[in-house]
């Protein structure tokens, strides 16, 4: 996870509304391994509350991260 105060700067987006989905700017996206276990995976809609679930295909096509093993 990015430094909240960070992850705004960079974004321009509010806390609880930073989404992977639809960048202003393409940001590096990188996600453990431990996602290509799972169907589906939820993330923010956009907007504070609101949540999307996506197959993890589809996440990965449309954010077009990286996957590599980060957990400790």
């Amino acid at each position: 996870m990015a430094d909240p105060g960070r992850a705004q700067q960079k974004t321009g987006y509010v806390l609880g509304g930073i989404s992977p989905l639809g960048q202003r700017t393409g940001i590096p996206m990188l996600v453990d391994t431990t996602v290509e276990q799972l169907d589906t995976i939820i993330v923010s809609g956009g907007q504070r509350g609101l949540s999307l679930e996506l197959r993890v295909t589809d996440f990965l096509e449309l954010t077009a991260a990286r996957v590599a093993h980060i957990r400790r």
